[in-house]
């Protein structure tokens, strides 16, 4: 049995409207007028446990909505959400006991407090025996490299700090789901790097199921095997990358480096779509020509020093899916 089923789920937000000015701003008050904003306009979808699953989409696509839903801090307005056969709003105590989350642009750490002070009120707050808790709390510092880091107040750790602090803090309680909220968020390299060994670790060692909400397109192909992608609050598609890929375009890149930064190429079956200086990028559909054809009519009729073959970036399809669905990245 899937641990998260969602089956038609809605949500509708009541917005205020005003006209602009003095009389309009009187109006609204004595007599306000409303427009409904479907948040989710029948989203499905089911996630096995230990899958570490990718849920992107422009904003305003309906994400957050859905992850509060899962959280069991918003009520859907009709259809059915099951989270480990609990419904997580009519359960939400016995719910949140198995539920860790990490907003990467909020903490849940105090933050004038040390980091080992706000590890044991979490500790409280989850009713955590002080032996189950002092084992996962000194294999968390172990596993992010914490131990420098607990006597100091979170108001003085670097972003990439407290966002190692915060992912030990959303596991402390020995979650088996976890929601990422965009934990990538202003991190240098080295910091973004140590967070997805972390969580490819949790995930490939704990059985840890991972719902990974972010803009971040590296992270998502770092970290997932899945992607459901949504907007305008519909599941536009839902599966591996590969297929993500193939539902746009079959297309592929050849990104050619030039002895001579002058050549031009031109050639029928490809098309140049960039050129930065002798950096020259073709895109070709490989049922038209062959990877081999085309490399070799290059380097035969080009001055070339070097090229690579590629997929279109991620990012590009999924700026694709989305202005065929009308949304914007």
């Amino acid at each position: 049995m899937p641990l998260i089923v969602v089956e038609d789920l809605r949500k509708a937000y009541r917005v205020a409207e005003r006209r602009a000015g003095a009389w309009g701003a009187l109006a609204g008050l004595v007599r306000p007028r409303y427009r409904a904003v479907d948040a989710l306009a029948g989203v499905s979808f089911a996630i096995e446990r230990g899958e570490l699953v990718g849920y992107i989409g422009p904003n305003g696509a309906g994400k957050s909505t859905t992850v509060k839903i899962l959280a069991g801090i918003l009520v859907p307005d009709s259809g059915r959400c099951e989270v480990d056969g609990r419904v997580p709003w009519r359960e939400r105590v016995a719910h949140v006991r198995r539920l860790g989350v990490v907003f990467g642009q909020r903490t849940q750490l105090l933050w004038d407090l040390p980091v080992i002070d706000s590890f044991e009120l979490l500790r409280d707050i989850y009713r955590v025996g002080a032996a189950d808790h002092a084992r996962a709390r000194d294999e968390l510092v172990a596993m992010l490299d914490l131990a420098p880091l607990l006597d100091t107040p979170v108001r003085q750790l670097s972003l990439g700090q407290r966002m190692r602090c915060d992912l030990a803090a959303a596991l402390l309680h020995a979650p088996e789901l976890l929601f990422l909220d965009e934990p990538t968020i202003g991190l240098d390299a080295v910091s973004k790097l140590a967070v997805r060994r972390f969580v490819q670790r949790l995930n490939r060692e704990r059985g840890v199921t991972v719902i990974l909400t972010t803009h971040d397109m590296d992270d998502i192909e770092a970290l997932c095997s899945r992607v459901v992608l949504i907007a305008g609050g519909r599941v536009l598609s839902d599966g591996s990358l590969e297929a993500l890929r193939a539902q746009v375009t079959a297309e592929r890149w050849l990104i050619v480096d030039l002895t001579d930064p002058a050549a031009e190429i031109a050639e029928p079956h490809a098309e140049v779509i960039r050129r930065e200086g002798d950096r020259v990028t073709l895109r070709f559909d490989p049922a038209a020509i062959s990877t081999a054809e085309l490399v070799g009519r290059v380097t035969a009729r080009y001055p070339v020093r070097d090229l690579l073959v590629q997929n279109p970036p991620i990012d590009e399809i999924v700026a694709r899916l989305y202005g065929e669905a009308g949304g914007r990245p």
